[in-house]
């Protein structure tokens, strides 16, 4: 199989992810949760990836790292956790469900207000609009890095620029740019970064977590056991346990350990400039086709990914072609990215989309691009 399903989640993953996690099965106990070998090994497994991740997204505290089973879990504890009644704030048309949902909760619920700048038929932005949207009443910009559907990068550091000049939070959507794209949090005005390891950081599902900058406060989403001051009422204070309840996935979190390394060895450019040169290569080829659409902005850098349809067809009859007949692997549908098909025009179509990794080769581009050429015609 021709797997080309990446922003969804990543199959292929180094070989030292799988040795780390298998190990960690073999040895590792509960963290916190004793002074036995178990216990101590699986603490320091923990420690030692905050360590790592604080380091590689420019957190300057490990301990404001914390831990989730997913970014969704991630984007709802920020979200949940930083807002009340009366706030305002600020989000995109590029945005994923697991952005989206949680504020129209919290809009219905506890009557936070919400604006949405829009997007235009590339599915790019203005970046004015942040500004001519801020209120006095506004707390925050939330938005995506990168498109899970057309691959388009937002300036993050231009969005957190203007959130800081006017005293805002910036919480980011890192899904499909943590591992492959630089993130430098300090540098980049990021308040919260919230990221999944399962994606582009090639770690294991059921991995992820947000990076707090010093100052900002989140409200605990769940609370529960953590090891630590049994005899409180409410959840511990400090970070990481305010936001960390229950058993830490050890297991998983060796693996993101091991996958973080593999990163720092290999270079995120380097991950960044094969994937773009995968990406542009496909892109180049399918535009050309007759009756096929690509959809997003080209122009500059982004992510890579390509989302295309064929002539009218619907797009989960060809994404099963392409698996069906070539062994090709896509993601048709909505991609859980409303808003963004609503300014494609794509909302009953939907849309096949390809995203590649650093396991993927110029030859199973070269394949896809024929098998695209021949459904079209």
């Amino acid at each position: 199989m021709i797997y080309l399903d990446n922003a969804a989640t990543t199959i292929h993953k180094p070989e030292t992810v799988i040795e780390a996690v298998t190990e960690a099965m073999r040895h590792v106990g509960n963290s916190a949760r004793g002074t036995h070998a178990g216990s101590l090994d699986a603490a320091r497994i923990i420690f030692e990836t905050r360590m790592k991740i604080a380091s590689l997204f420019g957190c300057p505290d490990p301990t404001r790292v914390a831990f989730t089973c997913n970014i969704t879990e991630s984007l709802n504890i920020a979200i949940n956790g930083l807002f009340s009644e009366g706030d305002h704030v600020i989000t995109t048309m590029l945005e994923h469900n697991s952005v989206l949902r949680p504020l129209y909760r919290l809009e219905k619920e506890r009557g936070i207000e919400l604006s949405i700048v829009p997007a235009d038929e590339n599915g790019c932005i203005c970046y004015d609009d942040f500004e001519k949207m801020i209120r006095p009443n506004t707390r925050a910009i939330v938005t995506t890095h990168i498109s899970n559907l057309t691959g388009n990068m937002l300036d993050i550091a231009r969005i957190g620029k203007i959130a800081h000049a006017h005293d805002l939070l910036y919480i980011v959507d890192a899904a499909q740019s943590a591992g492959n794209i630089p993130i430098d949090m300090a540098a980049m005005d990021i308040d919260v970064l919230c990221f999944t390891g399962h994606k582009g950081l090639y770690g294991p599902q059921g991995t992820g977590g947000l990076c707090v900058m010093p100052g900002v406060q989140i409200r605990p989403f769940k609370v529960g056991g953590t090891g630590v001051q049994t005899y409180l009422k409410k959840q511990p204070e400090d970070m990481p346990v305010r936001l960390e309840a229950g058993t830490m996935n050890a297991h998983g979190l060796a693996g993101l350990s091991a996958a973080v390394d593999f990163i720092n060895e290999t270079g995120v450019e380097e991950i960044h400039r094969h994937e773009m040169e995968l990406m542009q290569l496909f892109y180049r080829e399918v535009k050309e086709i007759d009756g096929v659409t690509v959809y997003g902005d080209f122009s500059g850098d982004r992510g890579a990914i390509v989302s295309i349809n064929i002539r009218d067809y619907d797009s989960s009859e060809v994404s099963d072609c392409l698996m069906q007949d070539y062994e090709i692997a896509t993601r048709p549908g909505a991609h859980c990215a409303p808003l963004m098909h609503e300014a494609l025009g794509t909302t009953d179509q939907g849309a096949v989309r390809f995203s590649f990794s650093w396991f993927n080769t110029k030859d199973e581009v070269l394949d896809a691009i024929k098998a695209v050429r021949e459904l079209s015609e």
